[in-house]
C-alpha cells in the first residue's frame, strides 16, 4: 500500500505539471500567434516566457507531490524532480538541432529545480522547514 501511495503521489505531481503546461502553451499560442509557426528561430519573448512557466508547472507539480505524500514528501518530490530530469534530458536529445542549445540545456535545468521549489514551499507552509 504505500507503494502504491507513493506512486500515486508521484503521478499526481507529475499530471499537474503536464496540464499546466499543456493549458499555457495553448494560451501563449492563443494570445501571441506570431511566436508560433516560425520554422527554425525560437523567438526570444516566447523562449523566456515559456522557461518561466515551465518552471512555475514544475515547482506546482513539487508541490503535489509533496502535499500528497504522507511519509517522507521530501524523497518523493525528490524522486519526481529525478523523473523529471530525465524526461526533460531524452526530451532536449530528441529535439537536438531544432532548438538553440541554450534554450533547451535551461528547459533541462528549470524543471527539476523548480519541482524541488516546490517541494520545499509546501515544506515551508506545513511547518517542517
Amino acid at each position: 500500500m504505500v507503494i502504491l501511495h507513493a506512486f500515486l503521489a508521484l503521478a499526481a505531481g507529475f499530471a499537474t505539471m503536464v496540464l499546466l503546461v499543456i493549458v499555457l502553451t495553448a494560451l501563449l499560442t492563443r494570445m501571441v500567434p506570431s511566436w508560433t509557426g516560425a520554422e527554425g528561430k525560437l523567438p526570444p519573448g516566447y523562449a523566456f516566457v515559456n522557461l518561466g512557466y515551465s518552471f512555475l508547472a514544475a515547482a506546482a507539480g513539487g508541490y503535489v507531490t509533496a502535499w500528497a505524500a504522507t511519509a517522507n514528501p521530501l524523497i518523493h518530490v525528490l524522486a519526481l524532480g529525478i523523473v523529471v530530469l530525465a524526461l526533460a534530458a531524452l526530451s532536449a536529445l530528441q529535439l537536438r538541432g531544432k532548438q538553440p542549445v541554450w534554450y533547451a540545456l535551461a528547459l533541462v535545468a528549470i524543471s527539476p529545480i523548480g519541482v524541488l521549489a516546490g517541494g520545499l514551499v509546501w515544506l515551508r507552509v506545513v511547518g517542517i522547514l
